[in-house]
């Protein structure tokens, strides 16, 4: 890909972000902007990743879902070596373009985290009765 096939125009007018026909996401500092995966079936939330212009562009050209690994630092095809494939259903913008939520048909097992899960929420924050915060499990 060029960085021609990457380029999103600008943001405009609060208006044309807000109600215009135009894709024009609002990356951060980094250069990345926030992507919920759902599933397109159930609407469970499944992962929260992040993606830059180039994963975003090719997830629109290909249909399935690219992202940016942060903590790879490189461009990551969802599915690419486990089969977990996301096919996407349908792509929406939030109202200042800032964040993604896409509905996926997932490949494979149909997991999503690479804990070996169905999604990456699996865990819930509760309070004890020491009043301190802590993580259990959530049912599958």
């Amino acid at each position: 890909m060029t960085a021609r096939d990457t380029a999103f125009d600008a943001p405009g007018t609060r208006a044309a972000v807000e109600e215009g026909a135009a894709l024009t996401p609002r990356f951060d500092r980094d250069g990345l902007v926030a992507c919920i995966a759902v599933d397109a079936v159930d609407g469970r939330v499944l992962m929260l990743a992040h993606m830059n212009a180039e994963s975003l562009a090719r997830t629109i050209e290909t249909g399935e879902a690219w992202y940016w690994s942060r903590s790879r630092g490189e461009l990551w095809h969802k599915g690419a070596t486990s089969g977990q494939i996301q096919r996407v259903v349908e792509m929406r913008v939030d109202c200042d373009q800032d964040a993604l939520l896409i509905r996926v048909e997932v490949g494979g097992d149909g997991g999503c985290c690479h804990t070996g899960r169905r999604d990456c929420f699996y865990r819930r924050v509760v309070r004890g009765h020491d009043g301190r915060a802590r993580l259990e499990p959530v049912g599958a």
